[in-house]
């Protein structure tokens, strides 16, 4: 099973709840790697410390004319969306940084003067870190795209146990990349009027990629009605709540996994997968039937 943690901003809990949940499972026996799809600014490492045992370099090809048999036709310039290789008075132009690696260009040359070199966006980690599988990407820095690193690390995805994927905040493209081909989608909140915001804009986002869905309402208080109030209109399951526990706090900021400083809330987090689980076997029967 693989179980996207999602959130429509930032600083909500989701690596927490993605980290607990990986190490719930490990220490249960149960083979689980946690994947960490923030790219831009991953931080799991930071509480796994996992040994590293793998590097990979990923790369997007990206067009290399060549002059001599170019007769500057201008159907590379035409095809491209994103002006990365455009042609000026019969001169052809590449703007590596704007190009998104599709190959189109190299498709429709009618003269096949342009070849692919690999350009580096990043790195893909693989490693272990007491009994917990690590993956996880970096972007390199001046890159503008992250979705060539998260979409190469989910081609490398074990399919024979559970996979939870930590992705990006927001609701951008990187999120939708992590978030697609997942069974579920764990949507982690907490109970602001910000936080309410931008869950609606997760939760509609993960409703038109078509997975299943539920809420952890994180920082969990006396103004949690708005969190409630959401679920019912929208039919959506409330799945885990955690309390605004100034330790929680204090724990994160140590780098501690919460359930080994505090395993009172491991309650929490057997909460979100059994309820995943019952979810996304309600869901498989129903297709059967």
């Amino acid at each position: 099973m693989k179980i996207a943690v999602v959130s429509g901003k930032g600083g909500t809990g989701k690596t927490t709840v993605s980290l607990n949940i990986a190490n719930y499972l490990a220490e249960n026996h149960t083979q689980v790697t946690y994947v960490d799809c923030d790219v831009e600014e991953p931080n799991g490492h930071l509480f796994l410390h996992p040994s590293i045992e793998h590097t990979k370099t990923v790369g997007i090809p990206i067009p290399a004319v060549d002059s001599t048999l170019c007769d500057g036709c201008g159907k590379c310039g035409e095809i491209c969306r994103f002006s990365a290789i455009v042609v000026i008075s019969g001169k052809v132009l590449v703007f590596p940084e704007l190009c998104k690696g599709c190959g189109g260009c190299t498709l429709v040359c009618p003269k096949k003067a342009i070849q692919e070199s690999l350009q580096e966006v990043g790195i893909v980690e693989r490693g272990n870190a007491n009994g917990i599988g690590y993956l996880a990407g970096k972007l390199k820095i001046g890159q503008a795209s992250a979705v060539p690193i998260i979409r190469y690390i989910k081609q490398t995805l074990p399919d024979d146990h559970y996979v939870i994927l930590d992705a990006p905040p927001g609701t951008s493209c990187p999120v939708i990349e992590t978030v697609k081909d997942c069974d579920f989608a764990v949507l982690v909140t907490e109970p602001t009027p910000f936080g309410l915001h931008d869950l609606t804009l997760a939760s509609e986002m993960v409703e038109q990629i078509g997975i299943p869905q539920g809420i952890v309402l994180n920082r969990a208080s006396w103004n949690n009605e708005l969190i409630y109030k959401f679920c019912r209109e929208r039919h959506i399951d409330l799945i885990a709540e955690i309390p605004d526990d100034r330790r929680i706090a204090t724990a994160y900021s140590r780098g501690e996994i919460l359930i080994d400083t505090l395993p009172e809330y491991k309650v929490q987090f057997a909460d979100i997968l059994h309820n995943v689980e019952h979810r996304v076997q309600q869901l498989n029967k129903l297709k059967i039937s």
